[in-house]
């Protein structure tokens, strides 16, 4: 008798094939709830960009496409070239903050200028992959939670344009019916979330777009009429909006983006591979890495931006149990034949920007959650990681709070710090250095702040205090001068009573 190869006992998790109807269904599934991850980032840049609705159609079709081709590298592979686990590949979200800077800042270059200075930076990133784990100790959990954190901060004005009707020259921009209308699909995201089964409650924000659009077009205030013009079908252009430009500032800023996504992948392909029990040694995470960086370097010829693995996609093949790379596959395939219909494009671009920025909320606040669950993880007791992490977002939050803060300084300047992302990365990463690892000089003290936080008193102990009670040299008496006996740990860990020396002595 012979086993099957889909059998064998040596075969590894992720090489189970389910069959084409559980790949599709599977597969179709890690779509949906990566979709509006992925086409938020072209709408976002489209519109700062100032393209009208059919040219951000295109944008979403090609980042669809990118993504597909991207995950289809990953999961199947090529030598030296993809991780061959379940990883869906998108759209990054950790480069819009900065790839919306270099559009607004006057030496960016515009959309040319954002697609050179990620093809710039992904290329670097890629001749760096080989040595790339000897830095990852100047990308601890403290650096990647304040640039995490600060992406979605940062994205946060972006939800607050939407929800007012993101066209600030209309005369509608701000009314009650456009934030209502953003109240409204807020409302649909918290009720799925909070009443719908596990699988409602992952695709909400999904789901709350559709029904907040259906509303809107009852109620007038969503145009369709353009969604027919055009093509139902068509390939990418490639560099249908320009030749790449590159800017050196640019670069640099995107250079900043790169380390973060090269952290978060390398993260991810670590996480995943866990989750499925399967091995995962430093030759399989850096064919990965090798397959992000290439897949971002070849992006910006059709059209879009930096591609890493979707955290929420890791976290669905956590809770299916659905362990095969055959079905994320299945699932980059249905992205490619997405990105060859840019009639799906023009539809998502004709959501009303009310819905968009009601679902934004959420989408936005959700990035920034992620952030503050990954600076959970860092300690905070007898260290200035605490002051680390005020300087780093306080510094990037200058750019949010006074969009025109940096409009005196060189172009170069303002466009790699006008980014609140940039700035907070920059400072996080130079602070970590000086502090964590440079630590000549640093005092063997608690910083103020951290001592402020780490000293607590419990309220049962205050209320067990009586009036005249007084402490002197370490002790409590009452108000009669008599030492109250106050309890102590032993070594063991177990609570003993300190007695009075009176006491003691008899």
């Amino acid at each position: 008798m012979t086993t099957s190869p889909s059998t064998s006992p040596a075969q590894r998790p992720e090489d189970e094939n389910l069959g084409l109807g559980a790949n599709l269904a599977y597969g179709l599934q890690h779509v949906l709830t990566m979709y509006g991850g992925i086409v938020a980032v072209p709408l976002i840049l489209g519109q700062a960009a100032g393209l009208n609705g059919g040219e951000i159609g295109m944008l979403i079709a090609a980042s669809l496409f990118a993504g597909g081709l991207a995950t289809l590298l990953q999961t199947l592979g090529l030598p030296f070239f993809g991780c061959q686990l379940p990883l869906v590949q998108g759209v990054s979200f950790a480069g819009v903050a900065t790839m919306g800077a270099i559009l607004s800042s006057e030496g960016g270059g515009g959309l040319p200028g954002v697609l050179g200075a990620v093809m710039a930076a992904s290329l670097i990133g890629f001749l760096i992959t080989p040595v790339f784990s000897r830095i990852t100790k100047f990308f601890p959990p403290l650096v990647t939670g304040i640039v995490i954190t600060t992406i979605g901060l940062t994205l946060m004005p972006v939800a607050a344009r939407w929800v007012m009707g993101g066209n600030s020259a209309s005369p509608e921009f701000g009314s009650v019916a456009n934030i209502g209308l953003a109240a409204l699909t807020f409302a649909i995201v918290l009720l799925l979330s909070k009443l719908g089964s596990a699988s409602i409650s992952r695709l909400s924000i999904l789901l709350a777009m559709v029904v907040g659009t259906l509303i809107a077009w009852a109620l007038g205030m969503a145009d369709f009429s353009k969604v027919t013009e055009g093509p139902m079908f068509a390939f990418p252009t490639p560099f249908h909006f320009g030749m790449p430009e590159f800017h050196i500032a640019a670069i640099l800023s995107m250079c900043i983006v790169i380390m973060v996504t090269l952290v978060e992948t390398s993260a991810d392909i670590l996480a995943v591979g866990e989750i499925i029990d399967t091995k995962v040694d430093s030759k399989r995470l850096g064919n990965g890495l090798r397959a992000d960086m290439a897949s971002s370097i070849l992006a910006p010829i059709f059209g879009s931006f930096t591609q890493s693995a979707f955290a929420q996609n890791v976290g669905l093949v956590a809770v299916t149990g659905v362990k095969s790379r055959y079905v994320v596959a299945t699932g980059g395939l249905i992205l490619v034949v997405l990105g060859l219909l840019p009639i799906m494009g023009r539809v998502i671009a004709a959501v009303p920007t009310p819905v968009l920025g009601g679902a934004g909320i959420v989408l936005f606040g959700t990035v920034a959650a992620s952030g503050i669950r990954t600076l959970s993880k860092v300690s905070y007791k007898n260290n200035v990681n605490l002051i680390i992490v005020a300087a780093s977002l306080g510094f990037g939050m200058i750019p949010i709070a006074a969009p025109t803060f940096y409009h005196h300084f060189p172009n170069w300047f303002e466009t790699i710090f006008h980014s609140g992302i940039s700035s907070a990365a920059i400072m996080a990463i130079l602070l970590n250095l000086i502090f964590n690892h440079f630590t000549t000089g640093n005092s063997e003290n608690q910083s103020v702040f951290a001592a402020a936080y780490e000293r607590t008193i419990q309220y049962s102990d205050i209320s067990a205090l009586r009036d005249g009670d007084y402490f002197k040299d370490g002790k409590l008496f009452d108000a009669e001068g008599n030492e109250v006996p106050m309890l102590e740990l032993d070594e063991h860990g177990n609570e003993t009573v300190r007695r009075p020396a009176a006491v003691a002595e008899h």
